[in-house]
């Protein structure tokens, strides 16, 4: 074995990708190996990608080319595994030959025996466990992978062929995980799969997020708990009302609605419609009227006519969402929309993007000063900078926090400002 060697890390993509990578972490930690932050003195270098849209694979390539760099010196085994390399291994074992070793995720049931035939060790306990993964988020929250793959096949998107059909976690096992999160420290739990809102189907026959968060609550030392991604369709009413009168879930739903014209919904195969959508968003702020309400949106999909967008364009002026993404249409191979015909050219769709941006700018600003004046509870996590319930990690805003503030705990802070997509408060003592 060989002990000692110091192994670093990059880990691309979402979030349900840096669990895979803390797995890695906890697993090579696990065999006796010393886990660094700079590729300057890794010997070991391993890339987690991602390959869900062409700016992903770029970034993937890019980084790949860069982490190689370090093999003319300290670095001994240059490592990819991820999405791209489940979409493209051949592809890039002809075209990356630096790379010592490619490991798709389907592998990754082997993934300690290909590491260990490359090193030439003789490890034996090589399984990716969720509870020996070491966090990589800091001391205050850590994601909780439910579940894996997704079975909605929307037209557009690669991900059911690359982390295949939905599989549900047991929650017992998921509860243990849990446990052990608030027993090292972890005070809000991220519970994240491709679709939450399906979570159980697969196994106990009906959806059961509601009941897991429920349980999830019940659990000592966790004071906050959010899920991503709602899909609109499946938001019941016993989820509604789990958030709703559960003090430790944020009241925060972040719902991919990709469209509102029912003729974009139908090509990219979604389940919702415009009307559904309108509902639901009536729904949440009339039972829940601190709900913050995310959402991401695509402009230029195959087939979208100017009617079409500019019916997108009047929903986010009526629906004035507190947080919304917006992305371009990707094409992508092996998708669906990949050979549709009336493909919106790239001007065009980074025109439109641009013109719904600009909108949701002033929206933002808008629903931020209404928080001016109110008392939040925040969770510090830096000196003078936390988070409120609004603020998901690396995605929203942040709280700049005036007056005295103990960091890894909570506390209450006055909107006085904002800044920004940002917020600023002071402590109320």
């Amino acid at each position: 074995m060989k002990q000692n060697m110091k192994v670093g890390f990059v880990s691309l993509g979402c979030s349900k990708n840096l669990v895979d990578t803390e797995m890695m972490i906890g697993l090579f930690k696990k065999n006796g190996y010393d886990i660094v932050n700079s590729p300057e003195v890794a010997d070991i270098i391993v890339i987690n990608t991602c390959g869900f849209i062409e700016s992903a694979k770029e970034e993937a390539i890019n980084t790949i080319l860069e982490m190689a760099e370090y093999k003319k010196d300290n670095c001994k085994y240059l490592i990819v595994t991820g999405c791209l390399v489940e979409r493209y291994k051949e592809e890039l074992i002809k075209a990356i030959p630096e790379v010592d070793l490619f490991i798709k995720f389907s592998e990754y049931e082997t993934i300690w025996e290909q590491i260990e035939n490359l090193i030439n060790s003789n490890i034996k306990d090589g399984k990716l466990e969720f509870l020996d993964r070491v966090i990589s988020t800091g001391k205050n929250y850590a994601y909780l992978r439910i579940a894996e793959g997704c079975n909605n096949f929307c037209t557009f998107c690669a991900i059911p062929y690359i982390r295949g059909r939905f599989k549900s976690r047991k929650i017992e096992d998921i509860l243990q995980e849990a446990k052990k999160l608030a027993d090292d420290g972890i005070k809000e739990l991220i519970v994240i799969a491709q679709d939450t809102t399906k979570y159980g189907i697969d196994i106990y026959g009906k959806p059961e997020l509601a009941k897991l968060l429920h349980e999830l609550s019940k659990i000592d030392g966790i004071e906050w708990i959010r899920f991503l991604y709602a899909y609109p369709e499946t938001i019941t009413d016993e989820l509604i009302e789990e958030v709703k009168n559960n003090e430790k879930i944020c009241k925060y739903f972040d719902i991919p609605m990709q469209h509102i014209s029912d003729n974009i919904l139908k090509k990219m195969n979604r389940k919702s419609t415009g009307a559904s959508i309108k509902n639901l968003i009536r729904k949440l702020r009339k039972e829940i009227p601190e709900v913050i309400i995310r959402s991401t949106l695509m402009v230029g999909f195959p087939g979208e006519t100017e009617e079409d967008f500019e019916e997108l364009y009047a929903f986010v002026k009526w629906a004035k969402l507190d947080k919304l993404g917006c992305f371009t249409y990707s094409k992508e191979e092996g998708t669906a929309a990949y050979k549709m015909e009336n493909q919106v050219y790239p001007m065009t769709k980074k025109k439109r993007y641009n013109k719904i941006m600009a909108l949701q700018q002033k929206i933002s600003e808008e629903n931020m000063e209404k928080h001016i004046g109110k008392t939040l509870k925040v969770l510090v996590e830096q000196k003078g900078i936390g988070r409120s319930y609004m603020d998901v990690p690396d995605i929203d805003g942040v709280v700049y926090i005036k007056g005295e503030s103990n960091i890894n705990s909570f506390e209450n802070c006055k909107i006085t400002g904002i800044k920004e997509y940002d917020l600023i408060g002071e402590v109320v003592k």
